[in-house]
């Protein structure tokens, strides 16, 4: 296996421990411009007035993304229910970046609701994300009319909650599947879900956060030793994935069915 370079960085906090978002459209290295300008231009040919406006997430705002390996995540805001929109191109365009662009390894066009993402009542993650993680590369920047955000016990509850449904679904998608493709993609999915929520279960204890998985591996590991080698192995899939489905299925049900109890443990011990 390739060796793991130590990239990444807790997210910052001001003097009253609002994270800042330190992503900006002028850290975007020159190499990732290209396919950024097409998502934009393949967006709001598609989406005409539908559209509201798109972000970017991810290492590639930030100024830190490796060229082959960084992904290009969006959050695209319309302005209806997605569900209302035609949006069966998604895929074919995706990988027509991915095959068109060497200097990333996937796209993922994520739609949503702006009105839902404006007015919801509890954590929205994707609120989160935007006012967090995101640089707006078209339309109406919604920032400032979002809530700021600390790291926190419901915070890590966003992580926690939703993850023996995640591995379920990886198990699912991986039971008999013969595109490799999709191996490797679900692969490095739900191995970036486990090293998040491996540091999502040390947030009471140190109140850091990052989306990056280095940073998440070495604080996990620093409360979790005896799990330090599983964690390092799920940081090592989740960056180089495999094809084997065997080998992956037994690793989840190594690690994952370990993070499932833990989560359930943190559960308990937040509601006592």
């Amino acid at each position: 296996m390739s060796i793991i370079k130590k990239i990444g960085r807790f997210c910052p906090v001001d003097d009253t421990g609002y994270i800042i978002n330190d992503s900006h459209i002028n850290k975007i290295q020159p190499v990732f411009l290209e396919v950024i300008q097409e998502v934009k231009n393949t967006c709001f040919q598609s989406l005409q007035d539908d559209l509201h406006s798109i972000y970017i997430r991810g290492s590639v705002p930030r100024g830190i993304g490796i060229e082959g390996i960084a992904d290009i995540d969006t959050i695209i805001l319309v302005r209806k229910d997605p569900r209302a929109i035609d949006l069966e191109w998604i895929e074919s365009i995706e990988q027509q970046l991915l095959q068109k662009f060497g200097c990333i390894s996937g796209v993922e066009l994520s739609f949503y609701d702006v009105e839902e993402v404006l007015h919801s009542s509890r954590l929205s993650f994707i609120s989160f994300m935007i006012q967090t993680h995101g640089v707006c590369i078209l339309g109406e920047d919604i920032r400032s009319q979002l809530p700021k955000y600390k790291v926190s016990r419901e915070l890590a509850r966003e992580h926690l909650i939703h993850l023996q449904p995640q591995i379920e679904q990886a198990c699912k998608e991986l039971i008999h599947n013969k595109g490799r493709e999709d191996i490797l993609d679900c692969c490095r999915w739900i191995m970036k879900i486990i090293v998040r929520a491996g540091l999502a279960l040390t947030i009471d204890k140190e109140g850091l956060y990052s989306r990056d998985l280095h940073p998440a591996y070495e604080l996990f590991s620093k409360h979790f030793p005896e799990q330090e080698q599983n964690m390092r192995k799920a940081l090592q899939y989740a960056v180089n994935p495999i094809d084997d489905i065997t080998e992956i299925l037994s690793f989840l049900e190594l690690l994952g069915d370990w993070m499932i109890k833990e989560a359930n443990q943190y559960f308990k011990k937040t509601i006592e």
